[in-house]
């Protein structure tokens, strides 16, 4: 969705629409990361009003997505709902400098440099920072057996009890106490 600047009002306006994120599927894949597969449409409820040049949105997104589990590989489906605020500055002037150091007040601020903002990127950049960095299908999961690779959820491991770390074999051999 695109926001002409000029036809943003001083006032809070409210919008609700449904943007494409399909596409963060590709940018995943292409990444080689498998951790998120992503619907063609997520649900945006938007705030979005002007003080002077600068542009402040206020939102939320809604939508169902499906991860795989960092822990057992198996993919569950979790529902994305997530609240943002961001603010837009217009795109300060260049100068003669060819590099600049960026202040600290720099650092949390975006621009738009267009006479219309596409939120598209925005958005795409909110569902990213919404993710889990570790997603679990249940934050109890067992995960895998690391010597027979059997799903502890689901089964018992095939493995005997007492496997011995070999990184450890020397200790095993000191003598204490004599």
């Amino acid at each position: 969705m695109k926001i002409p600047v000029d036809d943003i009002p001083q006032s809070p306006k409210e919008i609700r629409f449904s943007e494409r994120i399909e596409d963060l599927n590709e940018a995943f894949v292409k990444g080689n990361v498998r951790d998120f597969r992503f619907p063609p449409l997520l649900d945006v409820d938007l705030v979005y009003y002007r003080s002077g040049h600068e542009v402040f949105f206020q939102g939320s997104l809604v939508g169902e997505l499906e991860g795989c589990c960092s822990r057992c590989l198996e993919s569950y489906v979790f529902s994305l709902d997530s609240k943002f605020d961001f603010v837009l500055s217009p795109d300060p002037p260049k100068s003669n400098q060819k590099v600049e150091e960026l202040s600290r007040e720099d650092l949390g601020l975006s621009y738009y440099s267009t006479e219309e903002i596409n939120l598209a990127p925005l958005i795409r950049e909110q569902v990213m920072l919404a993710l889990p960095t570790r997603p679990l299908c249940n934050e109890n999961c067992r995960g895998l057996c690391g010597g027979c690779g059997a799903n502890l959820n689901h089964e018992a491991c095939a493995c005997s009890a007492s496997v011995e770390d070999p990184r450890m074999a020397i200790f095993r051999t000191l003598k204490v106490g004599r």
